[in-house]
């Protein structure tokens, strides 16, 4: 297992911070029982964010009729909407629901290019809430597969999570379960696939990215 890239870029000012926190508490209490107590959620703190950042290696069986889960978490919502943002027609949504728990690295659903992406800035309602796919601020990323069809993942941010990365631009070749995002502290991501796609989890099912097979797709020869 490693620690994401993200994470190095902080990890070190929280472990500093944390750290003179520690020195300052231990010169100015006076109550040792006090001070243990403090030490114990510090470093309990510290383990949390080596455990959000970590990266657990996986095998991805490819599979090019399977779309996988882009992201760890639980399945919220399955439902036919009309995409207005790329695809103006009905689609089906998959979202996935990511705790401060889950593994935060965003794998490609699919092999395929890149043909749209689209940052947008918005609000950060708790993303277990409808709306925040439509409110919140978030990034659609929208790959054309081998056989031309094309799908979307959107990453979309919380009230926790505060910034959303994604690595992959217009024109870069994907494959299936290479990183291309990364969102921090708990947030979700929708799949919007083609209606005719066949659904293989049900709501509350936990997915995996890379490995859980969330659709399979009736693709062109």
């Amino acid at each position: 297992m490693q620690i994401h890239r993200e994470g190095r870029k902080i990890i070190p000012y929280a472990f500093l911070a944390i750290t003179i926190v520690d020195i300052l508490i231990y010169f100015t209490l006076k109550e040792y029982l006090i001070y243990y107590f403090l030490m114990a959620g510090s470093l309990f703190l510290a383990g949390l964010t080596l455990f959000f950042f970590r990266v657990p290696e996986r095998e991805i069986e490819k599979n090019e009729r399977n779309i996988l889960a882009p992201a760890d978490g639980e399945i919220v919502e399955i439902i036919k909407i009309f995409e207005k943002e790329f695809f103006n027609d009905e689609r089906i949504q998959v979202s996935i629901f990511m705790s401060v728990f889950n593994v935060h690295q965003n794998l490609a659903p699919a092999s395929g290019t890149v043909i749209y992406k689209n940052h947008k800035p918005g609000a950060y309602y708790p993303a277990l809430v409808k709306k925040s796919s439509e409110k919140n601020e978030r990034c659609s990323t929208v790959f054309r597969l081998s056989d031309g069809t094309v799908i979307m993942a959107r990453q979309i941010a919380g009230t926790v999570a505060r910034r959303i990365v994604t690595y992959k631009k217009n024109g870069d070749a994907v494959v299936q379960g290479q990183e291309y995002g990364f969102i921090r502290f708990g947030s979700r991501v929708d799949l919007i696939l083609p209606t005719n796609a066949n659904i293989n989890v049900k709501l509350h099912d936990k997915s995996v990215a890379g490995q859980t097979v969330i659709a399979s797709l009736n693709r062109k020869k």
